[in-house]
């Protein structure tokens, strides 16, 4: 597995690809058995009121989560270059376009 961080306003984001022969996790929206790497990583935007309380650079916001999505792909670079604009896109989602992703963070064969 790969664990793939990204690290935006004082805050991270970690998700991970599962590499063939690795079992990722099975839950409804699971891509199907054939697809040799799959990413799964957290969804989250700003709300204005419920939610979790985050600070991000130097202000307070409200965060509310959404499933994991799990994505299958044929290559570890698909998997890779998706998992980067994934982590990309959840920081601008709450006013962060300045990430820097770590790649591997950590990779265990």
């Amino acid at each position: 597995m790969i664990l793939i961080r990204g690290h935006a306003g004082g805050s991270a984001l970690t998700g991970t690809i599962y590499e063939p022969g690795e079992d990722p996790p099975q839950f409804s929206g699971s891509p199907d058995d054939d697809a040799p790497y799959v990413w799964i990583c957290d969804e989250f935007y700003e709300v204005t009121s419920g939610g979790s309380t985050q600070r991000v650079d130097d202000r307070e916001i409200r965060i509310a989560f959404e499933s994991p999505m799990p994505r299958g792909f044929e290559t570890r670079e698909q998997a890779i270059e998706a998992a980067k604009e994934h982590i990309r896109t959840q920081f601008a989602r709450i006013g962060v376009d300045d990430v820097d992703i770590e790649l591997p963070a950590v990779e265990h064969h």
